[in-house]
């Protein structure tokens, strides 16, 4: 059977993570793979979920974060 070509620990962009999270749900759901090959695709999937989250968290504190400097400085400025 097909089995997964791309490690989850290769760091990926988030846009690279999620569509190869996408490609493994629909291994996933396709019956196109053995039971081992499903628990691989399937923990490297729990992989690229974690660090899509994570890079998602990132990005919502940095936005937060430039909010603040933005209100901060809009104030000084009146």
């Amino acid at each position: 059977m097909d089995t997964p070509s791309t490690p989850a620990d290769v760091p990926l962009s988030f846009e690279e993570a999620l569509a190869r999270l996408k490609q493994i749900v629909e291994h996933l759901e396709g019956d196109q793979l053995d039971l081992e090959a499903s628990i691989l695709a399937y923990e490297e999937g729990l992989k690229l979920a974690r660090y899509c989250l994570e890079q998602l968290r990132t990005a919502e504190l940095r936005i937060q974060q430039l909010s603040l400097n933005d209100d901060v400085n809009l104030e000084n400025a009146e």
